[in-house]
């Protein structure tokens, strides 16, 4: 790589393998990670150097960096002292149902249903996700597959609220279940 010119730096949870994000190093940027264990980028639209954690204190600590076969991407395999995103989410690459829970919920609007049910607190999330649980049954015993489908829906994302109310994040339940898969 020639000076000025940027490779792709992919950053995967050591522990668990899930890709956290996409940033872009420069030489000077692969050089100050390798040399403080921290990952260092370059910010195109800020036009210089960051290190990922800088404003939110969610510090990435780097376990091993591999460059790919012609040296023009990076892989470095951290551990994230916090969310990877902006949107407070493990991932950048969130699910897309989780990523407008959080969009909606950071607007405050108590004209939004997320908002309200957020709101409302844990236990009235709960008794929620108990509600669209025995619909799902009652559907699954005797009604349509769409029937089947709708409340299957209406329960997963009234879960994904239960975990918010909870400040869970959904990848959490992804990391425990591939934890069983290797026990």
């Amino acid at each position: 790589m020639s000076d000025g010119e940027l490779r792709a730096a992919i950053i995967q949870d050591d522990a668990s393998g899930q890709v956290l994000m996409l940033g872009w190093m420069d030489e000077e940027a692969l050089a100050l990670t390798r040399s403080t264990g921290e990952v260092h980028f370059y910010s195109r639209s800020r036009q210089r150097l960051w290190k990922k954690g800088e404003s939110s204190g969610h510090i990435f600590h780097v376990h091993e960096i591999e460059l790919d076969c012609d040296a023009d991407a990076v892989l470095v395999k951290v551990h994230a002292d916090g969310p990877a995103c902006h949107d407070g989410s493990t991932s950048c690459f969130t699910p897309w149902l989780w990523r407008r829970i959080l969009q909606r919920e950071s607007t405050n609007d108590d004209a939004s249903y997320v908002v309200r049910q957020l709101q409302s607190g844990v236990a009235a999330n709960a008794q929620k996700v108990g509600e669209e649980a025995t619909e799902v049954v009652v559907a699954a015993m005797g009604e349509s597959d769409e029937r089947v489908i709708s409340e299957a829906a209406d329960l997963w994302f009234h879960l994904l609220l239960l975990l918010r109310a909870r400040g869970l994040d959904p990848a959490a339940i992804d990391q425990e279940l591939r934890r069983r898969i290797s026990d």
